[in-house]
């Protein structure tokens, strides 16, 4: 009996190694879909097949959280402050990257890094010291005290994201523009960015689901209904002392982090493309 290749022992530990990954990643969204047409009988009978429904699955738990919750509320005050997050974001961070991928020698490679350190502060050492200019300017509780501390997260890591990608752009390109008689922003308008409009795609993405995942900022600035946003109003609205309202908590993670896992897994080349940039630069 001939003995297996080692190669192929390699190639079929990397093949299991890539499923048990896999199933680390599909399981939990599989019960939480699983988990959000369960009636509340199910949850708690240990006789029922946690993976089958029993005795049919039920929609009552969809209606509560789209007609009887607040939900709706929450989406469209997320929707507001992502828009308005993404724009201020992209007005700032392109052409900060720009500006920092055509410095030469060491202090554009510096500034670079010195964004990205700015993104690794913590929220917890900034929000008291932002709820204090948020107060003074008298946004306290509104969605747009959001729209003010959010992009402090979000322009940083963007800049350093689009640096790289304006970085693997060749400079002789803006200069062969100007050549042509373009102006500096003429050659940044034409040249530059349609090349990197992948990587603005992906800092889209990022900034818009970074207010929709952020918590520390929406619990400390927002305490009324009206104005809280996804992140915060769920578990405040759907965790009512220890009643969990478990279907209608997994209908809400369902409807946000689908779209965000098949827009992160459409751009995440771009995004990976951005890192390489970023950190061979």
């Amino acid at each position: 009996m001939t003995a297996l290749p080692s190669r192929f022992w390699g190639r079929l530990g990397f093949y299991i190694l890539l499923l048990l990954l896999s199933l680390f990643v599909l399981v939990p969204g599989i019960w939480m879909v699983l988990t959000i047409f369960k009636r509340s009988s199910d949850l708690y009978n240990a006789q029922v097949d946690p993976f089958l429904y029993h005795p049919s699955p039920t929609l009552k738990h969809l209606v509560y959280l789209f007609t009887q919750s607040p939900f709706l509320t929450f989406a469209l005050n997320s929707l507001i402050i992502g828009v308005c997050v993404v724009a201020i974001t992209l007005l700032v961070a392109v052409p900060a990257a720009y500006a920092l991928a055509r410095l030469t020698g060491r202090w554009g490679r510096d500034s670079g890094m010195a964004l990205f350190l700015v993104y690794l502060i913590p929220p917890t050492l900034l929000f008291i010291p932002l709820y204090q200019l948020v107060t003074a300017l008298g946004l306290a509780n509104t969605i747009w005290s959001l729209v003010l501390v959010y992009p402090t997260i979000a322009i940083p890591f963007c800049s350093w994201l689009l640096l790289g990608f304006f970085k693997s752009i060749p400079a002789t390109l803006d200069e062969a523009a100007m050549i042509d008689g373009n102006s500096r922003f003429g050659a940044f308008r034409k040249v530059a960015l349609p090349q990197a409009l992948p990587g603005i795609a992906a800092c889209v993405v990022f900034a818009f689901s970074l207010q929709l995942s952020n918590y520390i900022y929406a619990a400390t600035f927002v305490t009324s209904t009206g104005a809280m946003t996804v992140s915060f109003g769920v578990p405040t609205e759907m965790i009512r002392g220890d009643v969990f309202f478990w279907q209608a908590l997994m209908g809400a993670n369902a409807v946000v982090a689908i779209p965000l896992t098949i827009a992160y897994g459409l751009l995440f080349n771009r995004l990976v493309m951005g890192f390489q940039s970023a950190e061979g630069g």
